[in-house]
């Protein structure tokens, strides 16, 4: 469906772009922003697509109909609103969801200052958080195990690693940002984690113009949150990065003035940072300026940054000028509280003025290919099978009986060498004072040190465990790979 008021007038080519009004105040602020890029002569053709709370209450747990992705993947660049996903187990995140099937893999959040126009005590903050969007514990991939116990699992790959990561040093040099700076928890999750420090530090080497560092994610949160100017970027992995962003952007002044963009090697969706607030859908008073702000994203992403900067003047403008939504309105420094259609209007009525407090913004288009060296395959790892890792749902309390009745699954050579609960080694020589509960991990390797000779030696380990009376929940084979064991050791071992 076309936008009835989408097409500028003049000979200019328009841009084809997938649009969203979203649920909540998405569609208020999706037509103030519309309004203010039709004012700002725009070239854009817009199609409207229907995604959200509608389209999974209608019965589709996704949230998206085949028909829209069709439009998203024939435009290329989606604009989409906050969205509603409905309460209660059985629907995935749309969001998660359009980021990983559309290959989306670098999640953009400038975090930028606007004092003293707006309240923050960190006037000279401008931060971008660049985040890995695909993988880690958004993989969504989740299982209850036990009575008491759930797992997620945090699946980490070199190839995520080096495109984000590659991709903030590059959006580094095509932006003149100074310094790079990488949040990871290695320190704890030595084998996930670890690989993305490692990456980063192979990638580092290759930009040396570029300052860089490394900083643990809870210290480097802290240093974000209290001392936000002495960073320039940031890029971490998805879980990390959806919270240092919001912080960040939280600090500026207000969560709700952030955009974001979603970037892949075909596909780039543009969005604000914030939900779709339903408790104020309906009343006008919602801030566009989030989504205006992953709007000003895409236009320079699809090359009209002269439009980009043309707004982004005239939004900073408006927020000089002191006027405000009530959300950044504050007596003594605000001159007028408006509503959603109001302050676009300022903004409107802005259009080709200057700012006076702030730097001008300009602009350079960024390439819709970011990924400048694609990912090449290295060669197989020498991969030894050394054991295997046994779950198992156990309802008794005392390690020492499961030592006995696990050990009673040896052969072969395998020999049962620790017990884990919670990843706590509880056998042998566990502590009384440790807390177990019914998920149970029992660690089986060759006695004498020795490689697995066969992967048959394990089904009929499972055969062993299973007829001692043990409920078998998972397994994980320990493997080394060019002569480094690839898995971790019990906590205490």
């Amino acid at each position: 469906m076309q936008h009835p008021e989408s097409k500028p007038s003049g000979t200019a080519k328009p841009v084809p772009i997938t649009v969203a009004y979203g649920d909540g105040i998405g569609p208020e602020i999706m037509e103030a922003t519309l309004s203010i890029l039709k004012a700002a002569g725009a070239r854009l053709e817009i199609d409207q697509i229907e995604i959200g709370e509608k389209v999974y209450l209608s019965g589709n747990t996704s949230g998206i109909n085949k028909d829209t992705w069709d439009s998203i993947r024939r435009t290329k660049v989606f604009l989409k609103a906050p969205i509603t996903t409905p309460q209660g187990g059985g629907y995935k995140s749309l969001n998660v969801t359009m980021r990983k099937m559309l290959g989306l893999y670098a999640n953009v959040r400038p975090c930028k200052s606007y004092h003293p126009y707006i309240a923050t005590k960190h006037p000279d903050m401008d931060v971008v958080i660049i985040r890995e969007n695909e993988e880690d514990l958004y993989a969504g991939i989740e299982h209850q195990q036990t009575d008491e116990v759930v797992q997620c699992l945090k699946l980490v790959s070199r190839p995520g690693c080096e495109k984000i990561i590659r991709y903030a040093f590059e959006y580094a040099r095509q932006y003149d940002r100074k310094k790079v700076t990488c949040f990871s928890k290695d320190n704890i999750m030595k084998a996930t984690d670890g690989l993305f420090h490692k990456v980063f530090d192979e990638i580092r080497a290759e930009y040396p113009d570029i300052e860089s560092e490394h900083w643990i994610i809870d210290i480097g949160t802290a240093l974000l949150a209290e001392q936000p100017e002495r960073f320039d970027m940031i890029v971490t992995m998805n879980l990390y990065g959806d919270v240092i962003s919001d912080v960040a952007a939280q600090i500026t002044g207000s969560v709700g003035i952030a955009g974001s963009s979603n970037i892949g090697k075909e596909v780039a969706m543009f969005e604000a940072i914030h939900g779709s607030a339903p408790d104020i859908a309906g009343k006008g008073i919602a801030n566009p300026s989030g989504l205006l702000q992953g709007a000003i994203m895409m236009l320079n992403h699809i090359g009209q940054e002269d439009v980009a900067a043309k707004v982004a003047n005239a939004w900073m403008k408006t927020i000089e000028d002191g006027i405000h939504t009530g959300d950044i309105y504050e007596i003594g420094v605000s001159r007028e509280k408006v509503g959603t259609q109001a302050f676009a209007q300022a903004v409107i009525d802005r259009m080709g003025q200057q700012t006076e407090h702030f730097t001008p913004a300009h602009f350079r288009h960024l390439p819709p290919n970011m990924e400048k060296y694609a990912y090449v395959r290295r060669p197989a790892a020498n991969k030894e099978l050394l054991g295997v890792d046994v779950f198992v749902d156990w309802k008794g309390l005392k390690p020492d009986e499961l030592g006995q009745l696990a050990s009673s699954a040896n052969g072969e050579g395998m020999k049962l060498s620790m017990i884990t609960n919670r990843g706590i080694k509880v056998w042998p020589d566990g502590f009384d004072e440790t807390f177990c509960t019914d998920h149970w991990r029992m660690r089986y390797k060759m006695e004498d040190g020795s490689v697995v000779a066969d992967k048959k030696m394990i089904t009929r380990l499972m055969d062993r465990v299973t007829e001692a009376g043990m409920d078998v929940i998972k397994t994980e084979n320990l493997y080394r790979f060019d002569g480094r064991d690839a898995f971790s050791l019990g906590q205490g071992q």
